[in-house]
């Protein structure tokens, strides 16, 4: 346990080193950290959907009974319920960096070991330990760059990296559609898939190995020297003259002060403490929900288009057509999502997933079933964009990761139960009564946000917990 002299260094620092970040404008190393994360989102991205994407040809090849499937596209999501648990604590008591590294390390190993999967116990064992990884990497990047990016940019670079990130979605739909058919050096195509995305994530935990620690963290865990050396480098590279980006947005010290731990020991019990209890429930309720909306697409796309009779192939090919939307969605986010106030886009965003996905539905023709698709992808992740950016703003450095993490893992819990929950639906209702189910989650989802969320845009994210 910190002394008291360190105890107190641990609640003032950051509000010195916060707000030199926050008033900072954009530096070369603020540019090259986005891409260094938004590459590894990018493989992130490309593994969530790889599962849903090839399911009907995994049911064809194993013969899965529809216990078997439904395990098959939970599974990965319960390891991802963990993994946001375990590591979001790891990167609040042992730095983001080493957090970033182990994660990588535990998906890019199981995502290989299931390229070689005999049998659906194989798979579903593999799926579920690569999960425990990639359940933490969207929380450790959005703690990461809320941590080091000026507040007044953060919102546009968070949804950068998550533009290049969702590029993993259409890639994963054309990789399946290309590589479905074939069997290359006589191995089943599907299998290249997994060892594709183990390859590509063992690559970028090379390149994170060169990630400087968050000097938020350092600094609220007594670290001010080597805080204090992190941004004195990032300071030098301003060309002079420059103004400070953030100058006229950030708040004073007194509202810029840690909140949180000061003993150097995370605990669950701090995030509802008061001040951060409304932001707190808010937010379990929030993310409980948004995967209805988003995975409940991008999961069961094929199984949707099975149901309305198209073939396997048509199928991929349809649903590749619609994941274009994903990146397209993002980068439409990237000039407003700073301009608008995070939680009015958030409801805005929610309510026309819920219309283009009854389009969807309701669809009889193959261009509809595009067009409708793409809309709904494209909304989606307009709304993913904000919603990491948003979910990144609620709790102070000291807590943040973990805090953040435990709210992420409920939406593993829901990604997980989708398919218990939605398979059964379309099964004997059809696509429109589970779109329907979709609207509704979308629809409490926004009420709850306009009600109970707080203002972030343009604020420090070390800013004083709600009254």
């Amino acid at each position: 346990m910190l002394d008291t002299a360190k105890a107190v260094s641990g609640v003032s620092a950051p509000a010195s080193i916060g707000v030199r970040l926050d008033r900072m404008p954009i530096t070369p190393t603020h540019r090259r950290l986005t891409l260094v994360v938004g590459v590894g989102l990018l493989f992130d991205t490309f593994e969530n959907n790889l599962s849903g994407t090839i399911a009907k040809v995994l049911q064809s090849d194993f013969a899965f009974g529809a216990n078997e499937l439904k395990l098959v596209l939970a599974s990965a999501f319960i390891g991802q319920f963990f993994g946001s648990l375990l590591l979001g604590r790891i990167a609040d008591r042992y730095g983001r960096r080493r957090a970033f590294l182990v994660n990588l390390a535990i998906y890019s190993a199981f995502s290989l070991l299931g390229a070689f999967s005999p049998n659906a116990a194989w798979l579903i064992a593999t799926r579920f330990l690569a999960g425990v990884g990639i359940g933490a990497e969207q929380t450790l990047s959005d703690t990461y760059l809320a941590d080091v990016l000026p507040a007044a940019k953060r919102g546009r670079f968070i949804a950068g990296a998550y533009t290049l990130a969702f590029c993993g979605v259409p890639a994963v739909g054309f990789a399946a559609l290309w590589l479905v058919p074939l069997s290359p050096l006589g191995v089943d195509g599907w299998r290249w898939l997994f060892v594709a995305g183990s390859l590509g994530s063992a690559v970028v935990w090379i390149l994170r190995r060169r990630l400087i620690e968050s000097p938020r963290w350092l600094a609220s865990v007594g670290r001010e020297e080597e805080a204090e050396q992190l941004v004195s480098r990032m300071e030098a590279e301003v060309p002079p003259g420059t103004s400070a980006a953030g100058a006229d947005v950030v708040p004073t010290a007194g509202d810029a002060k840690e909140v949180g731990t000061t003993s150097g020991v995370v605990r669950m019990r701090d995030v509802l403490k008061p001040g951060l209890r409304r932001r707190t429930v808010m937010l379990w309720i929030f993310c409980a929900l948004s995967v209805v909306g988003y995975y409940g697409f991008g999961s069961l796309a094929p199984q949707i288009l099975a149901a309305k009779g198209y073939g396997i192939v048509a199928g991929l090919g349809y649903t590749a057509l619609s994941f274009l939307g994903y990146p397209v969605g993002s980068a439409l986010s990237l000039p407003v999502i700073d301009r608008v106030e995070r939680k009015t886009l958030v409801a805005v965003s929610a309510a026309a997933m819920a219309a283009a996905g009854m389009g969807f539905a309701l669809a009889g023709s193959v261009a509809l079933i595009v067009v409708f698709g793409f809309a709904y992808t494209l909304c989606s992740n307009v709304f993913s964009s904000v919603s990491h950016v948003y979910l990144s703003e609620q709790y102070p450095t000291a807590i943040r990761a973990t805090a953040s993490g435990a709210a992420y893992s409920l939406s593993k819990l829901s990604a997980a139960a989708l398919p218990f929950v939605l398979l059964p639906v379309l099964d004997s209702h059809g696509p429109g009564a589970l779109f329907a189910v979709i609207a509704a989650a979308m629809a409490v989802l926004t009420v709850t946000v306009l009600a109970l969320g707080d203002h972030t845009t343009g604020a420090s994210v070390d800013r004083a917990p709600t009254p």
